[in-house]
């Protein structure tokens, strides 16, 4: 009990509180500007943090990594640009029903299911982090490229139908990853002799091209052939309804499960949950055929997700040293600059420790709620532009947050090469889901699997129960909508047989 007291009376510092303050508000600045990711974030701030006491500046790196899981949904739900990668999953489902005149409903059940994700986390990260940390031990190279596999077969799902399309872009995705130095023998595939594109593609700047540059494309070609100037003409209502409420409840469920398990796992981030939890919630839902046309439960799932890896990242990274994604990776350095060595021995030697990155995460959690839906109104304004200067406002932020990554010119080309790209995919119906897809899971399904093969030979998916179990998932995701439709045609013709004339 001294241990809860200890940590919990750490954040009632004033300096702690104005860190906290600060990091919310450069979180959720951070998260709503299209390329600037709270790994990019919490690394250029981490510069300025060592020089603070540990809770001080733990209290600044943790509010960013907070609050930027809110901000990002505000471009993913109104342009259909994520603002980072873990909402990719945002836009198959916040962008329909903003289209639809429900953007404020999307906006508010965004923030609402955030929250429960996240606080759903901390609760893991406090009452579960040696148990669960546990798990991430048994996940090698052949577990994360079963889990990888099984992320692979949400390409059927977001392809609203368009399977074949959606298969092929998927398997240009694939062959997009594949972009850059083999992950084993380190030679250059497909470079061109370029040196920009050893390290593969810059993904930040293809999603911004894919998804981002290309509705605007779109949008500006509509409306000189006399179309609908902008898809979104109004925010609608602010707060869900009670049944809309209830239909949150279920997807928010799943997403927050699916969250705590995938953050556990080394380099499985938000992106990887927030697709995942959307199909498991479509192919929960009684309304399965609503997803990614605007469907309330498509958006609680992957959002609710992709903050419910927070609390068992910060698990991983405390419990085993081993950080949980690229911004526990950029932390884990500061800890030790700090003298505070993550492993099972912290908490032993700093068990208040735990309680206080806990309530750091809770009242930053709390905050950027709080500044999410006061926000809202401020939108407005933005949607009230003109198409031309809402375009040039958007094209400018996308360029400027992909320039920012690397500070290189050549990202902002490949931007406005896949914005023409992803224009041409929408225009000819294929979806842009399984391309990024491809290109997000392609190089870690690849790296995994030949190490996973060269350290347990070539039945290794086969000996692991984990990995055997995640590819026997895979089979039955992929076939099994298949077969359910083909009962119903054999039921069908029975039933109408079977019934009184």
């Amino acid at each position: 009990m001294s241990d809860v007291i200890a940590g919990v009376g750490a954040l009632l510092d004033p300096t702690v509180l104005l860190c906290l303050i600060i990091g919310t508000l450069l979180g959720t600045l951070v998260g709503a500007v299209p390329g600037i990711t709270a790994t990019m974030a919490v690394a250029l701030a981490t510069g300025f943090t060592l020089t603070l006491e540990p809770i001080q500046g733990l209290a600044v790196l943790l509010s960013i990594y907070v609050a930027a899981q809110f901000g990002d949904r505000v471009p993913a739900i109104l342009v259909n640009t994520p603002g980072t990668p873990a909402s990719i999953a945002t836009t198959f489902d916040g962008f329909p029903l903003a289209k639809a005149g429900r953007a404020g409903v999307a906006l508010t059940s965004s923030a609402l299911v955030s929250a429960v994700g996240s606080l759903a986390s901390i609760l893991i990260l406090v009452f579960l982090a040696q148990p669960i940390a546990r798990i991430a031990l048994s996940f090698g190279p052949i577990e994360l490229f079963a889990l990888v596999v099984f992320g692979m077969t949400m390409m059927v799902g977001v392809s609203n139908g368009r399977i074949a399309k959606g298969l092929a872009a998927g398997a240009v995705g694939l062959l997009l990853g594949a972009v850059g130095r083999d992950p084993i023998t380190g030679d250059h595939r497909f470079t061109f002799g370029l040196p920009e594109l050893t390290s593969g593609l810059p993904f930040i700047a293809v999603i911004i091209g894919v998804f981002g540059l290309a509705e605007i494309f779109n949008q500006i070609i509509e409306a000189r052939r006399g179309g609908t100037a902008s898809p979104i003409e109004q925010l609608g209502r602010w707060w869900p309804d009670r049944a809309e409420r209830r239909t949150l409840v279920k997807p928010t469920a799943i997403g927050t499960g699916i969250g705590a398990v995938v953050g556990v796992v080394p380099a499985a981030g938000g992106d990887i949950a927030g697709i995942i939890a959307w199909d498991q919630a479509r192919r929960a839902s009684q309304h399965p055929e609503r997803f990614g046309k605007g469907s309330l439960e498509g958006l609680a799932a992957p959002d609710s997700a992709s903050t419910a890896t927070m609390g068992g990242s910060v698990t991983t990274t405390l419990a085993l040293g081993v950080p949980g994604d690229s911004v526990m990776a950029v932390m884990l350095g500061s800890m030790i600059v700090w003298g505070l060595q993550p492993g099972p021995s912290l908490f032993v030697e700093n068990p208040d420790l735990v309680f206080s990155i806990s309530g750091i995460m809770i009242v930053a959690t709390l905050a950027a709620l709080g500044l999410a839906l006061v926000r809202m109104q401020g939108v407005v304004k933005l949607l009230k532009l003109p198409l031309n200067a809402l375009a040039v406002v958007i094209i400018t932020f996308c360029m400027v947050g992909t320039y920012a990554v690397q500070n290189s010119v050549f990202d902002v080309i490949v931007m406005l090469v896949f914005g023409i790209v992803g224009l041409g995919m929408k225009r000819w119906g294929f979806p842009a889901g399984p391309l990024v897809l491809g290109l997000i899971l392609g190089p870690l399904a690849e790296s995994n699997l030949r190490r996973g093969l060269l350290i347990d030979g070539p039945f290794a998916a086969f000996q692991s129960p984990i990995a055997a179990s995640l590819i026997a998932l895979s089979v039955f995701a992929l076939i099994a909508p298949a077969v359910l439709r083909t009962l119903k045609r054999r039921s069908k013709p029975r039933a109408d047989a079977a019934a009184p004339r």
